[in-house]
């Protein structure tokens, strides 16, 4: 375990804490806690360890002897905002309900914490956090026919839908309330008068029918794109089954 990075140490809760103590319950939880609360309410760009000393009331430096840097710090706060992945009420449900429930658990995580879905990925999930939701996921495809490969491409494929449709939702909630409820419609309504029709004859027709200027606002593409994919892997499952 020693050859682990330093900051997997520290997730998986194999890093010794610190023994001295720098005041009254300084601890790498209420660091954490801390940061999470800061980015919540400031977004990612707020983060420094300076300010977060200042939001605790200790020096900068104190901050260090629990987290070595900005980096492990962001990566323990991703694995703390996670939390437990939801458990399915009804056992008996089957994995596609399961596995919605699960997706829009994970679209509420990132709507509650926007800053999560825009962290940059640098490696395979290997956090308790991660590994927790992932696992969460694929229990729910166990009982199917789908190899093992292809259920870990399934929670690949939910996963990055999930965070793709957030990051898209984190704009549009950013935009309404910079610019007011109304901009990025007329915004989307203005720009839909340019185009060419022959230029772009596809657009065109999204216009004509009205769905350029309506999906963006009123349409639920996350629910709509959850189907297609649950509907291709129940396709999938269905062959699998069949073809035994």
């Amino acid at each position: 375990m020693d050859q682990l990075p330093r900051t997997l140490r520290v997730l998986w809760d194999l890093e010794p804490k610190p023994t001295r103590t720098t005041g009254p319950a300084l601890s790498r939880d209420r660091i954490v806690r801390a940061a999470v609360e800061l980015v919540d309410e400031q977004g990612m760009d707020a983060l420094s360890m300076a300010r977060l000393a200042e939001r605790l009331g200790r020096a900068t430096m104190s901050l260090y002897r629990h987290v070595a840097s900005k980096d492990e710090l962001q990566a323990v706060m991703l694995d703390a905002a996670l939390g437990e992945p939801p458990r399915p009420n009804d056992p008996t449900a089957g994995w596609r309900a399961g596995l919605e429930t699960w997706a829009r658990a994970l679209l509420a995580v990132y709507r509650r914490h926007p800053w999560m879905p825009r962290m940059e990925i640098t490696g395979p999930p290997l956090s308790p956090g991660q590994l927790g939701w992932l696992e969460a996921g694929l229990v729910l495809l166990r009982d199917t026919a789908l190899e093992p490969i292809e259920r870990m491409s399934v929670m690949l494929l939910v996963s990055g839908y999930v965070r793709n449709e957030a990051s898209i939702a984190i704009v549009g909630d950013e935009v309404r309330r910079d610019a007011g409820p109304d901009s990025a419609r007329e915004t989307v309504e203005q720009v839909a008068q340019l185009l060419d029709p022959q230029r772009f004859p596809a657009l065109a027709e999204m216009v004509e029918s009205g769905a350029f200027t309506a999906a963006p606002f009123d349409f639920d593409h996350f629910t709509y794109g959850l189907r297609l994919i649950m509907d291709s892997i129940a396709a999938r499952v269905n062959h699998q089954m069949t073809g035994r």
